[in-house]
């Protein structure tokens, strides 16, 4: 594949799925301390409303775990489908040498609308396939420089829950 074009099949890589709940302590039980989950890294997205940690499994599996940020609205018209929560995306890589507009237009030429493109930061470009076009899961195309990601061991999963690594708001979780 080139960075010019994109065809198809995309060659994904299966990046992690991804869990919301009101307070990401009530997951834990299950994944980390059942499943057992190892904390791998964790932030606040405060543009979009939400904090998240990454739990990473033997044989490199991973589980996001997201909860909103107070005041936040983001996860609310899931909520409203999902009371108790549930999957809330699966995030699948595509080659670093495709540009995510690259993917989004061979998607769309098979017929498939998509929404959420976004190149704001250039180690990560995106874009989302809604439930509606993906038999009810959100799935998230995202292409990241690999040299921009990686295990991050300056912080713990205490200090993402208190709000106070390095990428959090300041505001301790539920």
């Amino acid at each position: 594949m080139t960075a010019s074009a994109a065809d198809l099949p995309l060659g994904v890589t299966h990046d992690h799925f991804a869990v919301a709940a009101r307070r990401i302590r009530d997951l834990l039980p299950l994944y980390r301390d059942v499943l057992g989950g190892t904390f791998y890294l964790g932030g606040d997205n405060p543009r979009v409303g939400y904090r998240a940690v990454q739990l990473e499994f033997l044989g490199g599996g991973k589980v996001e775990l997201m909860e909103p940020l107070p005041g936040s609205t983001f996860l609310d018209s899931f909520f409203r489908s999902h009371p108790r929560g549930g999957v809330h995306h699966v995030t699948l890589t595509v080659p670093e040498d495709l540009e995510i507009v690259q993917v989004a237009a061979a998607l769309e030429r098979s017929g498939y609308r998509v929404h959420g493109l976004s190149t704001a930061d250039p180690d990560w470009h995106e874009v989302f396939l809604h439930p509606r076009q993906a038999h009810g899961v959100l799935v998230q195309l995202a292409r990241r420089r690999s040299s921009a990601y990686g295990r991050i061991t300056d912080y713990t999963l205490d200090d993402v829950l208190a709000g106070s690594a390095p990428s959090c708001c300041g505001v301790p979780s539920p």
